[in-house]
């Protein structure tokens, strides 16, 4: 038994040791990683960055692109400057700038090279690089700038900059390092990993002074950085362009979607500012400047302002009350018992009349019926149990949750149901007279322009949807990531839009949108709201798609402060879908009219004059079932306050 024990103690420390000399034979021999680390002084480890991948529009013309740039890097405990006045006045730094960068560079690592100055161009190179030869421990990295084709798409395209230290600690593994550039925002930090490439490594040997003397081993370990993955979209640059001229000296969103896709053909967010600007190594400066912009050029409109959605929720109510079967097609509602007012109109004697001329009355006996559509008797329970059925059918709709857009930070609004209400009035302490404005869109309820726009495309695909995404291919064309070939179903009839759609039409031919917004040629269905805002001036809200039977577009257009919807929005929505259609504007009379619009409200900025107060608005407060057209021009445009809106342009 003990001659047995002593045989595997024996054997087991036979094992360690072997274990061990292989351990040692493989560092020593097969691994080169320890000999490259003991001959640091002679041989230098270059990382190589690789290009960003480029972005192209639907037609393959380039958004954003690269262009080659260097990096000033610098070793601390290398660095000799015997003049520091004069390698200030060389790079075109102050001394007060050289002192805080070289502080940050030892605060990091005295013997490891750190950014030292950023994004110098291939003029710069050529003028200071036979100079700086006199001051050691300085060095040239090739790096990239991107470059934009045009000053449009920002807040959705987005922005790189430099990696904060905190992204750095909560990566999963560890490609970046300090200095390195990464998205922050748009689609260049959704597609973050397929835009970055993959890096490279070069081993130069280099003699004492640092040197280069060519590849280690012939560069038998060095690997070649892969450039990123192409993105390739679905936007329409020429559309994109004339969609942004439409919206100036306006606050708000223009979003229009490919039915049948979901790609996203041209989204505008308003004010907004150019890319360019936030590309270059001024970045903290210019950020700042746009962070305290009371516009809020930042922020995304189309996936994170909030609104009510209006008269174009009456779509969905009417929807879903001819799936429940509480209303037919040829059903008709008269104004009496209605706690909300008409606007002055034909009667409504069938749906598509409700629709065309957005009667509040209507909608307000529409979903009253949908909310009493079962059979207990207690009102309190009936409601409770009718709220928690029209939310089941409505948030199909993509209403009350985030759609999944391929950009960060999408708002998901709020569809209320049973338990929001329970938490404001108390269980079973409220009824269909607490919450009957969401008939017309108004009260708790609460939508993005993107979620609009995607209701139209719904309404255009006669009931299903694909989730909307700004890239359309990765690495190539029609290659959408997998979640965005899914269909998505609403779970209403077909035939039910057909019912709505032709009030659509009629809304759009002599219903609630002003005379002149009618393309010629070009039949489109539409829907006009109008959001109430308790801070100023009611919100323009329009969605529409079209060709009406063979719809290539749907839209959503959300203007600020420019009250009904027919006079604002759907103007600017009918003219893009004009230009996507038919490229080019026939409609001249109405595009003056909208270049000449400014519904920006008066913020007063830093620097600036006031502007001069308008005149009183005398209209009466009523959507017009047709308004008419104005074509004189407006004058007194705020210049300092379009000056820091379009800082940068």
């Amino acid at each position: 038994m003990l001659e047995n024990r002593r045989f595997v103690i024996i054997g087991f420390f036979i094992f360690v040791g072997i274990a061990y000399l292989f351990r040692l034979f493989h560092l020593q021999v097969l691994d080169e990683s320890y000999s490259i680390e003991s001959s640091s002084n002679s041989i230098k480890r270059v990382i190589e960055v690789p290009f960003r991948g480029q972005i192209y529009d639907r037609y393959g013309k380039l958004i954003v692109y690269n262009t080659p740039v260097y990096d000033l890097m610098v070793t601390p405990y290398k660095a000799k400057v015997q003049d520091t006045l004069t390698l200030c006045n060389l790079l075109g730094i102050e001394r007060s700038d050289f002192d805080s960068l070289m502080l940050a560079a030892r605060t990091y690592s005295r013997n490891k090279p750190s950014l030292f100055l950023r994004q110098l161009s291939k003029e710069d190179l050529a003028r200071i690089q036979d100079i700086m030869v006199d001051y050691p421990g300085f060095e040239f990295v090739k790096s990239s700038l991107r470059n934009y084709s045009a000053p449009v798409l920002a807040n959705t395209v987005g922005y790189v900059s430099e990696i904060t230290k905190g992204q750095i600690e909560k990566q999963e593994g560890e490609y970046y390092h300090q200095g390195d550039y990464v998205g922050q925002s748009g689609i260049e930090k959704y597609y973050e990993e397929q835009l970055r490439g993959k890096r490279g490594i070069k081993f130069v040997m280099q003699n004492v002074s640092g040197v280069a003397k060519g590849s280690w081993k012939d560069g038998e370990l060095d690997t070649s950085a892969i450039a990123g993955q192409n993105l390739f979209t679905g936007i329409d640059l020429m559309v994109q362009h004339y969609a942004d001229s439409l919206m100036k000296n306006k606050v708000g969103s223009v979003v229009a979607i490919e039915p049948k896709t979901g790609q996203i053909i041209t989204m505008v967010s308003a004010p907004t500012y150019d890319p360019s600007i936030l590309a270059t190594r001024h970045f903290s400066k210019n950020y700042s400047v746009l962070a305290i912009n009371p516009y809020k050029p930042l922020f995304n409109r189309p996936v994170m302002a909030s609104y009510r959605p209006g008269s174009t929720f009456k779509l969905i109510q009417a929807l879903v009350a001819l799936q429940e079967g509480v209303i037919t097609p040829g059903t008709g509602f008269g104004h009496a018992g209605s706690p909300v007012k008409c606007h002055g109109h034909p009667a409504t004697s069938d749906v598509a009349t409700g629709v065309r001329y957005s009667c509040n009355p209507y909608f307000y006996h529409v979903f009253k019926r949908l909310i009493y559509n079962n059979s207990i008797t207690n009102t309190f329970a009936a409601s409770a149990k009718g709220v928690s059925d029209w939310n089941a059918r409505v948030s199909k709709f993509g209403i009350g949750e985030r759609l999944g857009i391929d950009l960060p930070s999408e708002y998901k609004g709020n569809l209320p149901d049973q338990k929001y209400y329970d938490k404001i009035y108390g269980e079973s302490r409220w009824k269909f007279s607490n919450i009957y404005s969401l008939s017309i869109g108004e009260g708790e309820i609460l939508i993005t322009p993107l979620k609009m726009a995607n209701v139209a495309a719904i309404i255009a695909n006669r009931g299903y949807y694909y989730t909307p995404h700004v890239v359309s291919g990765i690495g190539q064309k029609d290659n959408p990531l997998p979640e965005f070939k899914v269909r998505h179903e609403t779970g209403i009839d077909a035939k039910h839009f057909e019912t709505i759609i032709p009030g659509m039409i009629g809304a759009v031919e002599g219903g609630t949108v002003m005379g002149l917004a009618r393309i010629d040629s070009i039949q489109i269905a539409g829907k006009t709201g109008t959001s109430q805002n308790k801070k100023g001036k009611d919100h323009s809200i329009f969605i529409a798609f079209a060709p009406a039977h063979d719809p290539k577009i749907a839209i959503a257009v959300f203007i600020e402060n420019a009250g009904f919807g027919g006079v604002a929005a759907a103007p600017i929505a009918n003219l893009i879908i004009e230009r996507y259609l038919k490229r080019k504007t026939k409609n001249k009379v109405l595009e003056n009219y909208v270049l000449t619009r400014d519904y920006m409200p008066n913020v007063v900025l830093p620097g600036s004059a006031p502007k001069a107060p308008a005149k009183k608005d005398t209209s009466k407060k009523k959507e017009p079932a047709s308004a008419p057209i104005a074509t004189t021009k407006k004058e007194g445009v705020d210049k300092s306050r379009m000056a820091v809106v379009s800082s940068g342009n």
